[in-house]
């Protein structure tokens, strides 16, 4: 009698659960974004933790779960089952949930604050609806800097991480002091470092035939003023981040400079102006071309009304 209660109870459960489920999407309509489960390894691309350390037995809390290691597509942002094969397992979890059988600790990974399932996501899922604030974990812990929030999405992790990075090297390099400039943002990770190469690279440069090697801080100022600034001067000159929507000017620079090299080497002479409208030509958008068109055509028409007066 009370297997059959149970058993009951479990599918009532999991049918509420997935109509709620159901309901998230549809409240999220605009912003799937919020309704979908974190990716470990989407995570750990954009975090590249330093190392693992094993952590053993722990009682984590359920509400900093935030994701899962495979099955991200299962589940919600809540952890509630999104589709019906899920059913016959998830209900078996409630069935042992509901008559109080103790289960053996699920395995999670920790990083930056926040939990990842590795093996247990029925049971996370079961918790969660049954508003169970604790739960038993076997913790494999990823180092990083940067801290998560449970609520967080891919992209807010991005920003998070992308702030840190911008922080790391303005820092590093005393860049704000030096070319007081504030806005080398960037709307992917891992680019501060692209743009550290590359004052490199021109601080070699300027040291060829020299006696005595220049600082740094000197090599900083020359790239930003003959290298950088003559790139911006030509995106904003050709209207270029109209075709990059989402994008930021130090993103443009990274990606024509590359651009740029590749059609010396491949051509041979070729202009930065040139690099960067061939570039435009074969990655931009086409209603950013449209709009750029009328942006031109605009300012054309208002220089030689001022060349006519």
């Amino acid at each position: 009698m009370l297997d059959d209660i149970a058993r009951q109870t479990a599918y009532t459960d999991f049918s509420r659960a997935k109509n709620r489920a159901i309901f998230s999407q549809i409240q999220n309509f605009m912003n799937p974004d919020r309704n979908k489960l974190l990716s470990f390894h989407d995570v750990k691309d954009i975090l590249k933790p330093k190392n693992e350390v094993y952590m053993g037995n722990q009682t984590v809390p359920i509400n900093l779960i935030a994701g899962s290691e495979g099955r991200y597509h299962d589940f919600n942002k809540y952890f509630l089952p999104k589709k019906d094969h899920l059913r016959s397992r998830w209900q078996r979890v409630d069935e042992a949930h509901i008559k109080d059988i103790v289960l053996p600790p699920i395995t999670l990974y920790e990083i930056g604050g926040v939990y990842f399932v590795r093996d247990g996501n029925h049971r996370v899922s079961v918790a969660k609806t049954q508003k169970v604030e604790f739960i038993d974990a076997e913790v494999i812990s990823l180092t990083t800097e940067i801290n998560m929030k449970p609520s967080m999405t891919v992209d807010e992790l991005k920003e998070e991480v992308i702030k840190y990075e911008k922080n790391i090297f303005y820092e590093k390099t005393d860049f704000d002091s030096l070319t007081n400039y504030r806005e080398l943002n960037f709307s992917s990770p891992g680019r501060y470092d692209v743009i550290y190469n590359h004052i490199l690279v021109h601080k070699y440069y300027l040291n060829e035939g020299m006696k005595e090697e220049i600082p740094f801080s000197d090599a900083l100022v020359s790239w930003f003023n003959n290298v950088y600034n003559p790139v911006i001067t030509i995106i904003r000159e050709q209207w270029l981040l109209a075709e990059f929507p989402g994008r930021t000017e130090a993103d443009l620079y990274v990606w024509i400079i590359k651009h740029w090299d590749f059609l010396k080497k491949k051509i041979g002479s070729y202009s930065l102006a040139e690099a960067a409208g061939d570039f435009s030509k074969k990655y931009g958008k086409r209603q950013g071309k449209f709009f750029r068109f009328l942006v031109l055509l605009a300012d054309r028409i208002f220089n030689a009304g001022r060349r006519n007066t």
